[in-house]
C-alpha cells in the first residue's frame, strides 16, 4: 500500500495585512531615525553673555543712579569702552546649533549705560540691529619658515640627525684618574 506524499513541514501562509503594514511601519521609522535628529532634535537654544531684563533696566534712573547701583541691579558688564570707564555694555545673545549646519544666533541684544565723571548715569540705550557692525574673519594666515617640508624631506629627514646616546660614568662622583 502506497503512503500518500504529505510534506513534514508545510509552507508558511502569507503574513496577514496588518501585519505587513506593521513591517512597512518599522522599516520606515528605522530608515527615518538618523534624519531626525537634523531637524527634530537639535540641540536647546543657549543664552550667552548677560541678558538684561527690561523690567530691571526701568530701575536704572538717569542722573541718580550710580556705577555700584547699576553694578547691583545688572551685574558687571560684559565689556567697558576702551579707553577710559565711561560706558558699559551688557551683550546677550541666545545662539542655537542644529547637526550638520553652521551655529546661529536667535535673539541679540546690546544695552549701553554711559556714566558722567563722576560716575552717575547719563543715559541708557539699546543698540539696535541697524546700529551693530558685521565684523568678518580674515583667513590669512602668517607664514612661519621651516614648516614647509617636501614628502622627501619628510621620510628622510631624521637620518642622521640622532647619533648614539652619550654614556655617562656608572658610579656617581668624579671620575676616576687616567692612567
Amino acid at each position: 500500500m502506497a503512503r500518500p506524499n504529505v510534506p513534514v513541514n508545510p509552507p508558511a501562509p502569507h503574513p496577514e495585512p496588518r501585519r505587513r503594514t506593521a513591517r512597512a511601519a518599522l522599516l520606515a521609522l528605522v530608515l527615518a531615525a538618523p534624519l531626525g535628529g537634523c531637524a527634530l532634535f537639535g540641540a536647546p537654544d543657549e543664552l550667552r553673555g548677560n541678558r538684561v531684563d527690561a523690567e530691571i533696566l526701568r530701575e536704572i534712573v538717569p542722573n541718580v543712579s550710580s556705577r555700584a547701583d547699576v553694578a547691583a541691579l545688572l551685574g558687571s558688564p560684559t565689556a567697558t569702552s576702551t579707553f577710559d570707564q565711561s560706558e558699559w555694555y551688557y551683550i546677550s545673545a541666545t545662539s542655537h546649533v542644529r547637526p550638520g549646519r553652521l551655529p546661529g544666533v536667535n535673539d541679540q541684544r546690546v544695552v549701553v549705560v554711559r556714566f558722567n565723571d563722576g560716575g552717575v548715569v547719563q543715559g541708557v540705550r539699546e543698540l539696535g540691529e541697524s546700529e551693530m557692525k558685521s565684523v568678518q574673519m580674515v583667513e590669512r594666515t602668517t607664514p612661519v619658515p621651516g614648516n614647509e617640508r617636501s614628502l622627501l624631506q619628510a621620510l628622510f629627514g631624521n637620518i642622521g640627525r640622532f647619533g648614539p646616546a652619550p654614556t655617562q660614568p656608572d658610579a656617581p662622583g668624579p671620575a676616576a684618574p687616567a692612567p
